[in-house]
């Protein structure tokens, strides 16, 4: 009896080992619903973790889709001078003769819309005779010139055509530093050609003066001689910025390159529209970027913001209730950094909007609304200077009471010198006070007399011209 026990204890231990075996050589391992791992191992650990990062990497970094977006929406613009080749004297005295067409630059365009309306940098089709576009399709056409803005450096062309591919303008606000970028164009008549980098600064300013647009996208996508006036864009296909610049002692890339931020390109396009040129909308204040040593100066302890030394009486500032000595830290809560932050974002802004003001009074915050006026110029083409208004405690600062004051020397200037900041006072004997009468008096001139020109620098010393 007790070895049947022995033979029956014995028997039942074999079929569990025998059970156990089969489990573990033979069945499959039971479905496990959570698992954890410790993260760091996770990749090394796990060949589908790898391989999923490795696939999102490629596709975040994968630019073909956008660079398909893009190519057929950017064109080659072609600067083309006409000239005549006299084939006698006769044809020599008359002007007539044999007429020879020649390139005297190229650049790129961005299409628009459909219907063929194109942007691009007016220094590329500055001076033309005819323009001439090429599509990606190698389909040629004659641009018609819409409207330009040399102190932007911007020009709107238009073609006869229908279908076309264009590109939307994004929201260069948005991007980001560190952001990947693709520059599409035709450099050295390399059509549709596309390069790849980063948004490596923002609001660039490269002037060093406030007249001027300046609040350039830097990148370091290759961009050289025939880029200008094609597209930045992100890796969505949406056009960011418009390529315009670079900086190199040799003219051509050496790692950094500049271009118009969309928001601002596309409130140039609009003004030249709707108005044949571009309206400047601003706060109505004056004063400096901050650093380490203004700031000390100052004695305040932000070293970052506009610093506002003084409020035209007359502006939305004034009206909103800002001050000499408040600085201000944002707008639509756009940080301002700098000048170059605050002209870029008001220069895609229209007169008569309102933004809200962030800043600092007596180390406290604040906020105002402020609706932007517009900037008044007048173009005095006879003598080449464009003039602006100017508020009564500047004009007591010249120890004057009437002028407006030199806001830019035109390219047909009567001089070479940089005049701006300098006052006209009077014309033909007349005080002047406001932009209206400057045009009053100009207009009501007789074109055959001569006219005086009273100018009054800021040290005090008055001269008056007579222009024929």
């Amino acid at each position: 009896m007790k070895k049947n026990i022995k033979f029956f204890v014995l028997a039942l231990m074999v079929s569990f080992l025998s059970i156990g075996v089969y489990k573990i050589f033979f069945e499959a391992p039971p479905l496990i619903s959570e698992s954890y791992q410790v993260p760091w191992q996770q990749d090394s650990m796990n060949p589908t973790a790898q391989l999923t990062s490795a696939l999102e990497e490629k596709s975040e970094l994968n630019f073909t889709e956008a660079a398909e977006r893009t190519v057929n929406a950017v064109v080659h613009v072609k600067n083309v001078a006409t000239t005549r080749q006299p084939r006698s004297l006769f044809d020599y005295y008359y002007g007539s003769g044999e007429t020879q067409k020649a390139i005297r630059g190229a650049g790129s365009g961005v299409i628009l819309s459909p219907d063929g309306l194109i942007v691009t940098n007016n220094h590329v089709i500055k001076g033309a005779s005819e323009l001439q576009v090429t599509l990606n399709n190698n389909k040629t056409y004659v641009a018609e010139v819409i409207g330009t803005s040399s102190q932007n450096d911007i020009a709107l062309l238009k073609i006869d055509a229908t279908n076309l591919d264009y590109l939307p303008f994004g929201d260069s606000d948005q991007i980001k530093v560190g952001e990947w970028v693709l520059a599409v164009g035709n450099p050295f008549n390399l059509t549709s050609t596309v390069t790849a980098g980063i948004v490596s600064a923002k609001a660039r300013d490269l002037s060093g003066s406030d007249d001027q647009f300046q609040s350039f996208i830097q990148t370091d996508a290759a961009v050289n001689p025939g880029n200008s006036g094609g597209a930045l864009v992100n890796t969505r296909g949406e056009l960011i910025g418009i390529n315009t610049a670079i900086t190199s002692q040799t003219g051509s890339f050496v790692g950094y390159s500049f271009a118009i931020p969309s928001n601002n390109a596309k409130k140039i396009v609009e003004d030249l529209i709707e108005f044949g040129n571009v309206r400047k909308a601003v706060l109505g204040i004056r004063g400096t970027d901050l650093s380490s040593e203004t700031a000390k100066q100052l004695e305040i302890e932000i070293s970052q913001g506009f610093y506002i030394d003084g409020v035209d009486p007359k502006g939305g500032a004034y009206k909103a209730g800002l001050k000499k000595g408040d600085i201000i830290k944002s707008i639509d809560d756009i940080k301002i950094r700098k000048f170059a932050d605050m002209t870029g974002y008001l220069s895609s802004k229209n007169p008569g909007e309102t933004v809200t003001i962030t800043y600092l009074r007596n180390n406290n915050e604040r906020e105002s609304k402020v609706t932007l006026d517009i900037f008044k110029v007048y173009q005095i083409e006879d003598i080449g200077l464009e003039v602006s208004e100017i508020s009564e405690d500047q004009l007591q600062k010249y120890g004057a009471s009437s002028g407006v004051v030199i806001s830019k020397v035109l390219p047909n200037s009567f001089t070479k010198n940089d005049i701006t900041g300098v006052l006209i006072t009077k014309i033909n004997d007349k005080e002047v006070y406001t932009i209206e009468d400057v045009k009053s008096i100009i207009k009501n001139k007789n074109p055959e007399e001569p006219m005086l020109v009273t100018f009054l620098t800021p040290k005090g010393q008055e001269k008056t011209y007579v222009f024929r």
